[in-house]
């Protein structure tokens, strides 16, 4: 944490502000000054989407959260983390932490359940398996 604090004490306003917007549509800002090098960033939350690139196409979130399973879904994460490295992918966008609220949610099949004990014991799991293989997690919506 030191070494973050001394980072931050040498930028500028601006390269601070700079953080807060991205180098083209998936990749953070680099400050090259500091060392700072940009980060790459995938769309998930069920594997690595790169246009263009194939990739593992996991099961959804509602589905893998029925079987209320923690560490199937630390493997899962793990394995995605794997993926994700072998694209250069540093980011990952997602899990889907958002609570299922209505039947007619269109992206309900992006998240672990309506129970909200589940859904944070389970993107728990995926988290922790991702960030073991050296990947952040951006739990999103």
């Amino acid at each position: 944490m030191d070494a973050v604090r001394k980072i931050i004490s040498v930028m500028s306003v601006e390269e601070k502000a700079s953080l807060c917007s991205g180098q083209g549509v998936w990749n953070t800002q680099g400050i090259g000054r500091i060392n700072v090098r940009s980060l790459h960033m995938s769309d998930g939350p069920h594997g690595v989407r790169i246009e263009g690139v194939k990739a593992t196409c996991f099961p959804a979130a509602c589905l893998t959260a029925a079987s209320f399973d923690k560490n199937l879904m630390e493997e899962i994460g793990a394995a995605i983390g794997r993926e994700c490295r072998s694209h250069n992918v540093d980011i990952l966008l997602g899990p889907g932490l958002n609570i299922k609220r209505s039947p007619l949610g269109g992206r309900n099949f992006e998240y672990f359940s309506e129970d909200p004990v589940l859904s944070g014991y389970m993107a728990a799991g995926f988290v922790k398996g991702l960030q073991g293989e050296g990947v952040s997690a951006c739990i999103k919506h």
